[in-house]
């Protein structure tokens, strides 16, 4: 008797249907770095030519849809499970422009999910942005900007790198913001390179308080491919980042990634070491330490990481399934394992 109580008890949080006097609505919030989703098509503007693809030999239309339908397939299926629909909200890093995300929402998997796109072309040497997918009919932009990371080098020379996107407005008649990230690599470095990522932590602050100015305490995501992990200085220094919840106070930022990266979990493998650099964090406004879920609140954050997503042979053996090694496309997936957040809400 006490252990069906128990597990009445459970259903009663984890179903969205009608089981005890409660319902509940879910909404998945997702990042996924698309390891160089790139178009066939020559771009003079910009340095498209070093993007693996425009590298291949062959008919690289077919391996451009093979790529479009391997991101489409994985996001199609993030959070399926429990919240009975696709992600809500889809932050996506390393994509060349807006044509190859309209070219990835009108694929099989998502056409008929109805997802606009927001996305700024950034001053990143490459051409690489960062963009945000959203279902239509769930969210409803009300502002979006980008702002610009403004980097020199000890030579004093511009370095230049992708933009931090901005996006707020209205999931279900609650005003959230997201701020979707690509923070400069570890080239050259963790180290040497490790201001470059203090710096962009330091711009996401600065993006806080000007959401501030207008919403007190405001519901904020931080997401993105941040290449450092939970404990690195860019986040429990720059950002204050907080994994435990009772610690949290209003205006913090939680992370609850930092504790699911000291268990050894991890969004990708690089030489032999794993690393969580794909991360989603909230403001205090929503975390809850009470169960109380009349408004939107974190409800579980989770990678997701389904068998065929990582290679099962061979000398990369538990990595991250690729797209690309080197000029060949080896009909995978990505190098980033992608990364999702439940939002719950009492009905």
């Amino acid at each position: 008797m006490i252990r069906f109580s128990i597990i009445f008890a459970f259903l009663c949080i984890n179903i969205t249907t009608v089981y005890c006097q409660k319902s509940y609505q879910i909404r998945t919030i997702a990042f996924y770095n698309l390891e160089n989703l790139f178009d066939t098509i020559n771009d003079p503007t910009k340095n498209d030519e070093a993007s693996p693809i425009m590298r291949i030999k062959g008919n690289r239309t077919a391996i451009y849809q093979k790529k479009l339908n391997n991101m489409a397939k994985v996001l199609s299926e993030i959070g399926v499970q429990e919240a009975k629909n696709t992600p809500i909200i889809i932050g996506v890093s390393e994509i060349e422009n807006r044509s190859v995300l309209e070219d990835l929402i009108q694929t099989s998997y998502l056409k008929d999910k109805n997802y606009g796109i927001i996305q700024y072309d950034s001053p990143d040497l490459r051409g690489i942005d960062v963009a945000l997918l959203y279902q239509e009919n769930q969210f409803k932009p009300i502002h979006h900007e980008t702002f610009e990371l403004r980097l020199w080098d000890e030579k004093g020379i511009r370095i230049y790198t992708r933009d931090q996107l901005l996006v707020s407005g209205y999931l279900d008649n609650e005003l959230i913001h997201i701020i979707v990230n690509h923070w400069p690599s570890r080239r050259g470095g963790e180290e040497k390179s490790r201001f470059k990522r203090e710096k962009a932590a330091y711009l996401n602050t600065q993006i806080i308080e000007k959401i501030k100015l207008r919403d007190p305490n405001p519901k904020i995501i931080i997401m993105g491919d941040l290449n450092d992990d939970p404990t690195n200085s860019s986040l429990k220094t720059v950002l204050k980042t907080k994994a435990i919840k009772a610690s949290v106070k209003t205006g913090d930022i939680f992370n609850p990634m930092e504790e699911m990266f000291r268990r050894g979990q991890n969004t990708l493998v690089y030489r032999d070491n794993i690393n969580l650099f794909d991360q989603i964090m909230i403001t205090s406004a929503l975390l809850t330490t009470t169960r109380d879920y009349s408004t939107f609140k974190m409800y579980k954050t989770k990678i997701f990481n389904p068998q065929y997503l990582t290679t099962q042979t061979g000398k990369y053996k538990g990595y991250p399934f690729r797209s690309f090694s080197g000029n060949n496309f080896i009909g995978g997936y990505s190098d980033h394992y992608p990364v999702y957040m439940y939002l719950i809400k009492e009905n």
